[in-house]
Parts: C-alpha cells; sequence; structure tokens
C-alpha cells in the first residue's frame, strides 16, 4: 500500500532529519493532503505529474502506488507520462515509463 511504502520511506531517515518527518506527517500528509478543495485522486495527479516533471525519481514510486490507492488507473497513469513527454522532456517519461512499469508489476 502507498502508505506503507510513504512510511516506510519516512522511518528509514527519521532518525537523520526527526523533524522533517514530524513535518511531514502532520502538514504534508496530514493537514495538506486532508484539505477539502481537492479530492485524494486530484491530488495524486497532480504530484505524480510535477515529480515526473521536477526529475523526482526516487520518491516517484510511493507516489504512484499512492495514486493508485486513490483511484488514478493505470492506464491514466500511462497518459500522464505520454503527454508529460511533450512539456517535461522525452527522458523523464521515458524514467517514469520505467519507474511505473516497476509499480504495476508489484501490485
Amino acid at each position: 500500500m502507498a502508505q506503507s511504502q510513504a512510511n516506510a520511506s519516512r522511518e528509514a531517515v527519521r532518525d537523520v532529519v526527526p523533524d522533517l518527518i514530524n513535518y511531514s506527517e502532520k502538514w504534508l500528509f496530514g493537514e495538506v493532503w486532508e484539505r477539502p478543495g481537492l479530492k485524494k485522486r486530484d491530488r495524486s495527479l497532480i504530484v505524480v505529474a510535477t515529480l515526473i516533471a521536477l526529475g523526482r525519481e526516487r520518491q516517484l514510486p510511493g507516489h504512484l502506488n499512492r495514486a493508485l490507492d486513490n483511484g488514478v488507473t493505470k492506464q491514466e497513469i500511462s497518459e500522464i507520462i505520454t503527454h508529460l513527454a511533450f512539456y517535461a522532456g522525452w527522458p523523464a517519461a521515458m524514467t517514469a515509463a520505467q519507474i511505473a512499469k516497476d509499480v504495476f508489476a508489484t501490485r
């Protein structure tokens, strides 16, 4: 599940940056993700697209899993990646495609 993977990622560095992890849990995943202005599915679409566009590959697997848990389909993720190839660059899209393939294979 996305939550457990995200928690594992946070736990891996909690001893290095305990305050950052506390802020992430309280503010990012607590306050920001729980705001009523957007559905979690929509937030996932935004985050996945942003991570692909910015080349933040290490964060992408957890957020792809979260997106799938939030109702984004594999086909929609494929479309996001294809669409972003023209805006964020071909290498970013190809990297995201490889990561998505790995995530899809584990579900």
